[in-house]
């Protein structure tokens, strides 16, 4: 089988990066804090459903959470059951073998602990109908998962850079919406592994903008143009996103505040000086179109505070 002149590429970058991932997987394995789920699920509110074991059937006035913090939960835990998708993507991407696969299997073990506490919570809690979320869950892993950009190493890279940390971001605003000290707690600890695994991959991506700039650079921008959360097919996602947008906890001007611009900032991509050709075309790219996303964070949040001041009056 012929390599193309692409594949090639990949793959002598990453031979070349590989012990930028050795180091920066020992560096993550010396952070991270074995924590168990069981320890973050008040069991003690639980109780029998109905089925098998004749219990009592879930209703909607068992949950305490808010509509919005219910939905974001629900597609929290939905993106995170895809799993079997997203390890596939990235072992696909970053391969099986030395410190890359030691990394992807340590990762895909990690992200399993997120969909076992969310779950076990919300279950306990009587949060959401579990017979729903099941038929979700089904529908959603049936569809199984595909990356946008392929097997590209480089697209991946990006990708995760920015979906850690949007991920995090998105934990930590639900677990602060949803009211509940507890459901904050589960949510912090599980924002914390992400935040672990965005700064592998930023630094990562850090080293291949060193190693191939141009590259690297044309990668980053059309991630950043195409980026959609890899919840987008759950069933409903539209709507669910903009509840969760219209609450403040995941919308356009956190993502450009706070996913974005810190990951930009970090790699310094506006004041490189190595970029030439389509590299800095790309930079050129990227700059414009954060610039109309800024402007479409703005034009949202102003719509936002105006229907919550109309809403306001209406009750008063």
């Amino acid at each position: 089988m012929s390599v193309t002149p692409e594949e090639k590429f990949q793959l002598g970058l990453m031979t070349d990066l590989e012990p930028v991932a050795e180091r920066e997987l020992n560096r993550h394995l010396s952070m991270a804090k074995e924590w168990f789920p069981h320890q973050y699920v008040p069991w003690s509110e639980g109780r029998d459903f109905d089925g098998p074991l004749g219990g009592e059937p879930w209703s909607l006035e068992q949950s305490t959470l808010s509509p919005e913090a219910r939905e974001s939960l629900i597609v929290n835990l939905l993106t995170e059951d895809n799993l079997p998708g997203y390890h596939n993507a990235i072992s696909t991407a970053f391969g099986r073998d030395g410190a890359w696969g030691t990394w992807v299997n340590r990762w895909t073990a990690e992200e399993n602990r997120h969909g076992i506490v969310i779950r076990d919570y919300l279950t306990a809690t009587r949060a959401v109908d579990p017979v729903a979320l099941e038929r979700a869950r089904m529908r959603h892993m049936e569809a199984g998962y595909d990356a946008d950009h392929g097997d590209s190493f480089l697209h991946g890279a990006a990708y995760v850079s920015f979906q850690e940390l949007a991920t995090r971001v998105s934990h930590r605003n639900t677990g602060r919406a949803s009211g509940d000290p507890l459901c904050e707690q589960m949510l912090t600890r599980v924002a914390a592994d992400e935040n672990l695994h965005m700064i592998f991959y930023r630094n990562l991506m850090d080293a291949a903008l060193e190693a191939a700039p141009n590259e690297t650079m044309r990668a980053i921008t059309e991630v950043v143009k195409g980026f959609q959360m890899p919840g987008h097919s759950i069933d409903g996602f539209l709507r669910k996103s903009v509840m969760i947008a219209n609450a403040g906890i995941y919308d356009m001007r956190l993502h450009h505040d706070d996913v974005l611009v810190p990951v930009l900032r970090k790699w310094n991509i506006f004041d490189r000086t190595d970029f030439s050709g389509d590299g800095e075309k790309a930079r050129e790219e990227l700059d414009e179109f954060l610039g109309q996303l800024d402007a479409s964070a703005t034009k949202f949040e102003t719509r936002r505070e105006e229907r919550r001041a109309r809403q306001a009056a209406r009750r008063s």
